[in-house]
């Protein structure tokens, strides 16, 4: 592990290690997977205009999400069934989120319980939420993220129903025997069909609500004073309609290109999102970040902060807690680079004019 030098090397080790079925529910998307692969690919298109000679022997890289001061504007995304890919699953990728000073987003789908989480110290913690078809469901993780301490609700808006993964469609994927989704212990399950497969992995695969829509957003308001990010946005009109409907936040997300096959990479998406948002609430891009200068581009187009998901799950897988530790430590540090190269001391800095994009018009006409 100490020749690890970058985040993607940690993706081969986790292939080899895990079982065939683990690795590819991690690490598919939907149908032909164009998206996923463009989620990483579009980042290369985004090329840098370095600024120089600035005094850059002290940078800054702490954020402020949604009033909280974190130590750099990485945060780590929602990923479900984390014990797949190592025995302490959430648990280590909180300690190790902790240890950095930054962001954990816990999902509904965990093999850890928010209690469980909240038991591994008082840290910043987000909750992912899915709205089932029966609302006391989401209600009663609502309170039970609540209590145990969690400062806001990533509401997954991109999901009525279960993009199709082909991977997971081969390999038959269930919840291996040993693991269960804690959140859905304990919880009043009234409406689960006696009939079918009682067990919770096939209980909550099924009921997504599709009618949900952005009444229940206001439903959602009422049920909890936190503030809630919608995940899964991706348009400028979708971005109109949140900003009025009162939400805390957007995070720009493909759902790691497993729902929808061929929406645009996020990083393509996010400043229509970024403009139509109009600084009236922060932004957020999830989806194809492995690298610092990837952070940087984020942010240079408007994102007040990135998330990571996969990087997690594999360096986990490979490594424990050290693994995510590492991953979070290397995605500083080539952030911090890029910064420093690119002539910012602070996340103010960074703008615009410090990227250049296949959209942006020529800045100089050629002479005739």
């Amino acid at each position: 592990m100490d020749m690890i030098t970058n985040v993607n090397e940690y993706e081969a080790i986790a292939k080899e290690k895990l079982p065939k079925m683990v690795y590819d529910y991690y690490a598919s998307g939907a149908e032909d997977q164009w998206t996923l692969k463009e989620n990483q690919n579009a980042f290369s298109r985004i090329l840098f205009r370095p600024r120089i000679l600035v005094d850059v022997s002290k940078i800054d890289l702490t954020a402020t999400v949604l009033g909280f001061k974190i130590s750099m504007p990485i945060m780590i995304a929602p990923t479900a069934m984390q014990k797949m890919a190592h025995p302490e699953g959430e648990l280590a990728t909180a300690r190790a989120a902790s240890a950095a000073g930054t962001i954990m987003t816990l999902s509904s789908w965990a093999t850890s319980s928010v209690e469980e989480v909240a038991s591994t110290g008082p840290d910043i913690r987000f909750f992912q939420l899915y709205v089932f078809k029966d609302r006391n469901v989401a209600a009663q993780l609502v309170r039970r993220a609540e209590r145990a301490g969690f400062k806001a609700i990533a509401l997954t808006v991109d999901t009525p129903i279960l993009g199709r993964r082909e991977a997971d469609i081969k390999n038959r994927f269930t919840l291996p025997s040993h693991l269960v989704l804690k959140n859905f212990e304990g919880l009043d399950l009234r409406k689960l069909d006696k009939t079918s497969d009682s067990n919770v992995a096939s209980y909550v695969a099924g009921p997504f609500d599709q009618s949900f829509n952005w009444k229940d957003i206001q439903w959602l308001q009422t049920i909890t004073s936190l503030p809630i990010l919608l995940k899964g946005v991706l348009t400028a009109e979708d971005t109109r309609i949140a900003v009025q409907a009162g939400v805390a936040g957007i995070i720009v997300s493909n759902h790691g290109a497993r729902q929808l096959d061929y929406v645009p990479a996020t990083i393509m998406a996010l400043e229509e999102v970024v403009k139509a948002a109009q600084g009236r609430i922060p932004v957020f891009l999830d989806g194809g970040i492995r690298r610092g200068t990837d952070v940087f581009k984020a942010l240079a187009l408007g994102a007040a902060g990135v998330f990571i998901g996969r990087p997690v799950l594999f360096s986990l897988a490979a490594d424990g807690e050290a693994g995510v530790r590492k991953v979070l430590q290397m995605l500083r540090d080539e952030f911090e680079l890029t910064m420093a190269l690119s002539g910012c001391r602070s996340l103010k800095e960074i703008t615009r004019d410090h990227v250049v994009t296949e959209w942006d018009r020529p800045r100089f006409a050629p002479k005739l």
